[in-house]
């Protein structure tokens, strides 16, 4: 009877393991291990816990073993722990010193508190392996929409059961003036999956731009296939959003495969964003196409790019100006984040305003710098020529040609214009000198007077200070924050320096102090040069 009963015992022991094991999807040896830690902690309870007690639990069987491991030493200075090697090798004579004997010991019957004891053990354990077994599925799903239920809301953040887990909304991840109750059905995309101190936490949001790019792939076909694709999404939450599609296929318009039929296909992700307006925009490889499509449903007159500022001026009819901005800004504000440049917006008022501007400032300024009237610097200026070094080493036939001049008159624009540079040569070498800026600098590939006289102001005096400087030093550098940007200078702001020129002027100073060597395909460059001369 005894035996029946402790075989009776052990299959309900494996019996509980494996409906604990399948309830919490996890592996069912996790469960028996925390079952032998709680037999462990009872039975140190039981025998005293200075002992080094170990709990097996037979998976095939369920036969649960009790041993007090015992340590091999000379010298035994705690008997709880430790054996002789004599005593250890009357019981097993390959034992050495350092090696573990297993003392077994007795079952032992679990009283009320070692009970409630072994029950918290198991219950905390298990809940760990549930909670890796969470993060090991979501981790993965980082990117993905998932759909679950409410199962509360607190401060306004909605807890949501995905069925094996729970995830978070936080209330600036839910879209405006949206509410939720207990039992609720609810999509969202997971943007961050984090071990945090009370478990893995699985982060949602309704409002991140690829949300919407997600739900498009869920309702259109073409881009789940991968024929139309997403390049970009801008939202303004709750009210407005603009998104980017292209076609790698040129017989599938990417606009229309979203639209779907009447409309059915944009109007489901519509109504899943509680109403969000969103505009469906061409992409483009062409910059400027690009940034006109993203101000629909604005016109666009004319449109002037600085690829280097990554900035593009927008102008537009007067009565556009308001639609093109938007209401608080909105419009506008979309166009740039979905194209990634800064645009600026004037009208066609302002644009002239500013371009007659420029014209008196040009004419003005060959008035003084080459001492003639004011109706030939005008001619100049109307011509297209804006500096004075352009008149300087223009072709002197391109000046004669002009309407009321000769070539004697063009020979005298040129040598005053000439003599203008050489004396602001002059100047800036004087003021290079001044601000102590050393001779082989100009030595350095890409180096003008102008750049030295810059690289003195910002105290950058040696070709080793040169060296030592990262292309923002000199260009400066864009810091975008919520809602501003904003740009800080370097060195050559006031001159028209690209990154890449300063890059290389930077390469060139490292080269010529000695820390790097030319670049190989340099090297073959100038070889090949003086070959052919």
């Amino acid at each position: 009877m005894a035996e029946a009963a402790v075989s009776a015992n052990r299959l309900e022991l494996l019996q509980i393991a494996d409906a604990v094991a399948r309830e919490k999807s996890i592996d069912k040896s996790v469960v028996l291990a925390a079952m032998a830690e709680a037999i462990q902690r009872a039975a140190k309870s039981r025998y005293g816990a200075e002992n080094n007690i170990q709990a097996e639990i037979d998976p095939r069987t369920g036969e649960t073993r009790l041993n007090r491991l015992l340590l091999v030493v000379e010298k035994v200075e705690n008997e709880a722990t430790e054996i002789s090697l004599n005593e250890a090798q009357r019981r097993n004579p390959a034992a050495t010193i350092g090696d573990q004997i297993a003392d077994p010991l007795p079952p032992i019957e679990f009283g009320r508190i070692a009970a409630t004891n072994a029950k918290q053990v198991i219950v905390q354990k298990v809940r760990d392996a549930e909670r890796e077994r969470m993060y090991d599925e979501y981790k993965d799903r980082i990117g993905e929409i998932v759909h679950g239920s409410v199962k509360r809301v607190e401060y306004g953040n909605v807890i949501v059961d995905l069925g094996r887990g729970e995830a978070i909304v936080r209330r600036d991840e839910t879209l405006p003036r949206e509410t939720f109750r207990p039992g609720d059905r609810i999509r969202a995309y997971v943007y961050d999956v984090r071990r945090e101190q009370r478990g893995p936490q699985i982060f949602l949001s309704r409002t991140h731009p690829e949300f919407m790019s997600r739900l498009f792939g869920q309702e259109v076909p073409e881009i789940y296939d991968g024929v139309v694709e997403v390049v970009s999404v801008a939202r303004d939450p709750g009210s407005r959003a603009k998104i980017a599609v292209r076609s790698k296929d040129g017989s599938i318009d990417p606009v229309g495969a979203c639209v779907g039929m009447r409309g059915s296909r944009v109007q489901a992700v519509v109504n899943e964003l509680q109403g969000e307006k969103i505009d469906i925009i061409p992409w483009s490889a062409d910059v400027a196409n690009f940034v006109v499509n993203a101000l629909a449903p604005a016109e666009v007159a004319k449109v002037v790019l600085d690829e280097e500022a990554e900035r593009i001026e927008v102008v537009v009819p007067d009565e556009q100006l308001s639609l093109a901005i938007g209401r608080r800004g909105q419009n506008v504000r979309l166009a740039s984040q979905l194209t990634g440049w800064d645009i600026d917006i004037m009208t066609e008022a302002e644009e002239s305003e500013r371009r007659q501007k420029e014209f008196a400032e040009r004419t003005q300024r060959f008035v003084e710098t080459l001492d003639v009237d004011e109706i030939l610097a005008q001619l100049l200026a109307s011509e297209g020529f804006a500096t004075v070094e352009e008149i300087a080493y223009a072709d002197l036939q391109e000046i004669s040609s002009l309407e009321g001049l000769d070539e004697q008159t063009a020979q005298e624009l040129q040598t005053r214009a000439r003599d203008y540079l050489d004396k602001i040569t002059a100047e800036q070498d004087q003021r290079r000198k001044d601000l102590g800026v050393a001779d082989d600098v100009a030595e350095v590939d890409g180096v003008t007077l102008p750049i030295m006289v810059a690289l003195g102001e910002a105290d950058i005096k040696t070709v080793e200070d040169l060296a030592g400087c990262a292309t923002d030093d000199l260009v400066g550098w864009t810091e975008r924050k919520p809602g501003e940007t904003v740009k800080h200078k370097g060195a050559f702001s006031e001159l028209e320096v690209s990154g890449a020129e300063a890059e290389a002027i930077i390469m060139a100073a490292r080269v010529k102090a000695g820390w790097i060597e030319k670049p190989a395909e340099i090297v073959e460059e100038v070889d090949a040069e003086v070959q052919d001369t």
